[in-house]
Formats: structure tokens, sequence, C-alpha cells
């Protein structure tokens, strides 16, 4: 198991609207992250915006992102959470989560 630390920087002006989304996530999101391997699956928010996200996957990073590309509602959602991020012309979030090192654990 993998487990997945990662940053993104959500638009200050947005973050109210970010959140509405995230408290009605679609069903088939969810389903689509459950058959994908995304386990465990949080996100915490900074008042500034910064975006601390965390899961677990039986594979990989790589191997999960992936699975997520095949998903035609993984494509809808990005494309309506990609004007809330601080991302560089025609990126999709999903594409530019900046992960982070692991250096300790404990169970």
């Amino acid at each position: 198991m993998e487990r997945v630390g990662f940053l993104l920087k959500v638009r200050q002006e947005l973050i109210a609207e970010y959140k509405e989304h995230h408290r009605q996530v679609w069903d088939e999101m969810l389903t689509a992250l459950r058959e994908c391997g995304w386990r465990n699956y949080s996100l915490f928010m900074r008042e500034d915006g910064l975006l601390f996200g965390y899961f677990e996957t039986l594979d990989s990073l790589a191997a999960a992102v992936a699975a997520m590309e095949k998903t035609e509602v993984n494509g809808r959602w990005q494309a309506l959470m990609a004007p809330f991020f601080e991302l560089p012309p025609g990126a999709r979030p999903d594409q530019m989560l900046l992960t982070l090192e692991e250096v300790f654990h404990t169970d």
C-alpha cells in the first residue's frame, strides 16, 4: 500500500464554493474513486486555500491516477474543479498534485 500526501492551492475567492462542491460530491465520482483504489481519502484546507490531500492506494499514485483517467466522470469532475485552483492555463488539478515525501508513519 502507498500513502499519498499532496498539496494544491485553491483560489482565495473560490474557497466557499469549492467547499460546497465537496459537501455534495457526485455519487458516481465516489464510486469511481473506490473502484480505482483511492482509500481513506481526505482533504484539509488552510484559511488561505492551501489544500492538503491524503489517500491510500494498494498500488501507487501513478496507477491510481491512471485508473481515474480512464473514467468518464473524472474528466467532468476535473473540468469542473480546474477553475478553483491556482494552476497553469489548461492544466487539470489531478495532473498538478505536488506530492510530499512521507518521512514518518505509525499505526
